[in-house]
């Protein structure tokens, strides 16, 4: 929602000024300079581009514009699923506990978390360290720096998306001087007609300059921003489970290892101690301990 506000403000003030100021905004109507621009622009982001990064892309488009990334209920998903998890493996025997992380699809805990499992990569990254907590003999330096080189990881391939938008927006005032040396090498071939004829025909060619740095600075950097953003808080959950993790290994109790991930939390999106409390002992991470 806020893309398409703030979108509308640019527009209606960048062509309301314009109009104020006595220009013609027909004169911007200039439909063959926008093709050359962004068939230019497409053409080179899917030649630098993978199909996989190229369909990702689109994907982290939506969930930029319609502001997917994760919210309120989502933290307290994290943290209740590793809360009943912890409380397994604290409690029951080896083997019981590895029907959860060996199969999460049938585990009791897993399901009571369905927007969890749905993820898959969080769910392997789940069952992966607490995997390696069963099998036993950890040293939990090493899980961290194994952690850490995972999120790394995650984070690089998840900001792709962002890269590659970025790099279109960076291109895009140089394909706007393109289109607009077309258009002046079109009007040096009517320097015999008139000058009104003449003068159309430069100002066609300018509105190329001018469509090029717009929809760089105006549209497609701003809306790269947005995907970092959501993507970066898509990335921010690893960062919860390896705190919530790595403090159980060191000995604390689950509900105190579940603070550790809580206060990872951006303080603006975290959830109060007692919502982490009222989710793990009475909530979907009760039942499904």
């Amino acid at each position: 929602m806020g893309f398409f506000v703030g979108l509308i403000i640019t527009m209606g003030c960048m062509f309301g000024g314009f109009a104020a100021l006595g220009g013609h905004l027909i004169v911007l109507w200039q439909p063959w300079e926008f093709v050359i621009i962004m068939g230019s622009s497409l053409g080179t982001f899917v030649v630098a581009n993978p199909t996989k990064v190229i369909m990702d892309t689109g994907k982290a488009l939506g969930q930029a514009i319609l502001d997917k990334g994760p919210k309120h209920r989502d933290f307290l998903d994290i943290l209740g699923l590793l809360h009943a998890l912890m409380r397994e493996l604290r409690s029951k025997p080896r083997n019981e506990v590895e029907a959860h992380v060996d199969n999460p699809a049938e585990s009791k805990i897993f399901t009571a978390f369905p927007k969890v499992l749905a993820n898959k990569e969080m769910t392997t990254f789940i069952c992966d360290y607490c995997r390696l907590f069963i099998i036993g003999n950890v040293r939990t330096f090493e899980i961290e720096a194994l952690m850490d080189e995972e999120i790394a990881a995650i984070r690089y391939d998840r900001l792709k998306p962002y890269h590659a938008l970025t790099s279109v927006g960076d291109g895009l005032p140089a394909l706007g001087i393109v289109a607009a040396v077309l258009g002046v090498i079109k009007a040096m071939g009517a320097l015999d007609q008139s000058p009104e004829l003449l003068g159309g025909l430069i100002g066609a060619a300018m509105v190329g300059t001018f469509a090029g740095i717009f929809v760089s600075y105006g549209i497609v950097t701003p809306l790269a921003f947005k995907v970092k953003v959501a993507r970066s808080k898509e990335c921010h959950l690893y960062v919860i489970v390896k705190q919530t993790l790595l403090a159980f290994m060191n000995g604390a109790m689950p509900q105190v290892a579940v603070e550790h991930g809580r206060k990872s939390i951006p303080s603006h999106e975290r959830p109060s101690i007692d919502e982490v409390e009222n989710e793990t002992l009475s909530g979907g991470a009760a039942e499904a301990a």
